[in-house]
């Protein structure tokens, strides 16, 4: 397993450096969302019309922070349960997105749709928004601003840390973890 430093926005070839167990450190910017905002994204890629951001290169982190305390970017921004995005996510990899940051499992489809459109699926650590919100040292509203904490925001960030648990070529470090601990029958 290795360690990479990467900038977003990010190539192909970037993500095929990728490992499922590999650790990822993100500099750069990245867009926030989860699924009321996925969905808006989705209806008006069904109507024909632009997004709001444009996902080509991009890293989307599932999160709803908290509000920022005074002189602080943001609160505290721990990741989102990401197979609420399920549904939505091959749309957004398919128009170049190359990433999506949250916690726990992803469903065949969006496993078959980072192979398919070469990107990844990172998990943030869970339980420890007030740790990750440090990473985080600028945060705008983009889009949405009616959903609260749910609105697309652009994020700067600096040694994002990550863990790669969905690669580009089917490896899935949370099955593999599992085989580790299979008692033979």
């Amino acid at each position: 397993m290795s360690e990479h430093r990467i900038t977003t926005p990010v190539s192909d070839e970037t993500i095929a450096l990728f490992k499922a167990g590999d650790k990822i450190y993100i500099s750069g910017y990245l867009y926030t969302g989860r699924d009321s905002a996925h969905k808006k994204l989705i209806d008006l890629v069904k109507e024909g019309k632009d997004l709001p951001i444009d996902v080509k290169g991009q890293m989307i982190y599932y999160v709803g922070p908290t509000p920022a305390r005074p002189g602080k970017p943001i609160g505290s921004a721990g990741p989102t349960t990401s197979y609420r995005m399920d549904s939505y996510a091959p749309t957004l990899y398919a128009m170049g997105l190359k990433g999506t940051i949250g916690k726990g499992a992803r469903s065949a489809e969006v496993k078959d749709s980072l192979k398919k459109n070469k990107a990844v699926y990172l998990a943030s650590v869970g339980g420890a928004g007030a740790l990750i919100s440090k990473s985080i040292v600028e945060a705008e509203v983009i889009a949405y601003p009616e959903l609260g904490p749910e609105a697309i925001r652009r994020v700067k960030v600096k040694d994002f840390p990550c863990i790669v648990i969905n690669d580009m070529y089917g490896g899935d470090l949370y099955e593999e973890g599992k085989k580790q601990y299979r008692i033979a029958e």
